[in-house]
Protein backbone atom coordinates (compact mmCIF):
# COMPACT_ATOMS: atom_id res chain seq x y z
CA UNK A 1 0.00 0.00 0.00
CA UNK A 2 1.46 3.56 -0.67
CA UNK A 3 1.85 5.70 2.00
CA UNK A 4 -0.31 8.23 0.90
CA UNK A 5 -3.33 6.12 1.06
CA UNK A 6 -2.78 5.86 5.12
CA UNK A 7 -4.29 8.62 6.19
CA UNK A 8 -7.32 8.30 3.55
CA UNK A 9 -7.30 4.76 5.22
CA UNK A 10 -7.33 6.03 8.46
CA UNK A 11 -10.13 8.56 8.14
CA UNK A 12 -12.06 6.12 6.20
CA UNK A 13 -11.79 3.14 9.08
CA UNK A 14 -12.68 6.39 11.38
CA UNK A 15 -15.48 7.58 9.68
CA UNK A 16 -17.28 3.85 9.19
CA UNK A 17 -17.26 3.00 13.18
CA UNK A 18 -17.63 7.29 13.97
CA UNK A 19 -20.88 6.55 16.62
CA UNK A 20 -21.13 2.48 17.08
CA UNK A 21 -21.67 2.05 20.40
CA UNK A 22 -20.96 -1.23 22.56
CA UNK A 23 -23.33 -1.95 25.34
CA UNK A 24 -22.21 -4.25 28.37
CA UNK A 25 -25.00 -5.39 31.08
CA UNK A 26 -23.92 -6.38 34.44
CA UNK A 27 -25.86 -7.99 36.52
CA UNK A 28 -25.77 -7.80 40.01
CA UNK A 29 -27.47 -9.29 43.16
CA UNK A 30 -29.42 -7.38 46.17
CA UNK A 31 -26.25 -7.80 48.25
CA UNK A 32 -23.65 -6.92 45.57
CA UNK A 33 -26.22 -3.80 44.94
CA UNK A 34 -26.24 -2.80 48.06
CA UNK A 35 -22.26 -2.98 48.55
CA UNK A 36 -21.96 -0.92 45.93
CA UNK A 37 -24.32 1.79 46.56
CA UNK A 38 -22.41 1.61 50.23
CA UNK A 39 -19.40 2.90 47.85
CA UNK A 40 -20.59 4.72 45.40
CA UNK A 41 -23.29 7.69 44.92
CA UNK A 42 -24.66 6.11 41.75
CA UNK A 43 -23.36 2.50 40.97
CA UNK A 44 -24.19 3.31 36.87
CA UNK A 45 -22.07 6.35 37.12
CA UNK A 46 -18.99 4.52 39.28
CA UNK A 47 -19.55 1.01 36.40
CA UNK A 48 -19.28 3.39 33.49
CA UNK A 49 -16.86 5.53 34.86
CA UNK A 50 -14.39 2.32 35.71
CA UNK A 51 -14.90 0.40 32.07
CA UNK A 52 -14.38 4.20 30.33
CA UNK A 53 -10.67 4.77 32.17
CA UNK A 54 -9.57 1.10 31.37
CA UNK A 55 -10.31 1.91 27.96
CA UNK A 56 -8.28 5.28 27.99
CA UNK A 57 -5.86 3.36 29.28
CA UNK A 58 -5.80 0.71 27.04
CA UNK A 59 -6.26 2.98 24.13
CA UNK A 60 -3.35 5.20 25.09
CA UNK A 61 -1.40 1.94 25.13
CA UNK A 62 -1.71 1.08 21.78
CA UNK A 63 -1.62 4.59 20.43
CA UNK A 64 1.88 4.32 21.77
CA UNK A 65 2.76 1.24 20.44
CA UNK A 66 1.57 1.79 17.07
CA UNK A 67 2.92 5.43 17.16
CA UNK A 68 6.27 4.01 17.33
CA UNK A 69 5.73 1.15 14.83
CA UNK A 70 4.68 3.77 12.18
CA UNK A 71 7.79 6.07 13.55
CA UNK A 72 10.46 2.86 12.82
CA UNK A 73 8.89 2.31 9.40
CA UNK A 74 10.57 4.53 6.71
CA UNK A 75 7.94 3.19 4.49
CA UNK A 76 5.04 5.27 6.42
CA UNK A 77 5.27 8.65 5.49
CA UNK A 78 2.85 10.36 8.21
CA UNK A 79 1.01 9.40 11.01
CA UNK A 80 -2.73 10.90 11.70
CA UNK A 81 -3.26 13.48 14.27
CA UNK A 82 -6.41 11.79 15.40
CA UNK A 83 -5.59 9.27 18.01
CA UNK A 84 -8.78 7.33 17.59
CA UNK A 85 -7.90 6.56 13.92
CA UNK A 86 -4.08 5.49 14.69
CA UNK A 87 -6.16 3.03 17.80
CA UNK A 88 -8.79 1.98 15.32
CA UNK A 89 -6.59 0.66 12.26
CA UNK A 90 -3.85 -0.76 14.34
CA UNK A 91 -3.76 -4.58 13.70
CA UNK A 92 -3.39 -6.03 17.43
CA UNK A 93 -4.65 -8.81 19.12
CA UNK A 94 -7.09 -9.01 22.01
CA UNK A 95 -6.11 -10.09 25.17
CA UNK A 96 -8.41 -13.63 24.59
CA UNK A 97 -6.31 -13.83 21.48
CA UNK A 98 -3.13 -13.16 23.32
CA UNK A 99 -4.36 -15.92 26.33
CA UNK A 100 -4.91 -18.78 23.67
CA UNK A 101 -1.57 -18.11 22.14
CA UNK A 102 -0.11 -18.21 25.26
CA UNK A 103 -2.01 -21.34 26.48
CA UNK A 104 -1.23 -23.04 23.27
CA UNK A 105 2.51 -22.51 23.42
CA UNK A 106 4.27 -25.12 24.22
CA UNK A 107 5.60 -25.34 27.98
CA UNK A 108 8.96 -23.35 28.62
CA UNK A 109 8.66 -20.27 25.64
Amino acid sequence: MSTSKLPILYWLLNWITKDKLMNITIELTDAQEKGLAYVAASPQEWAENAVHERCRIAIDEIYEAEVARMTADPSIASIPADKDAVVLAADVQTAAERSAEAAAAPAGE
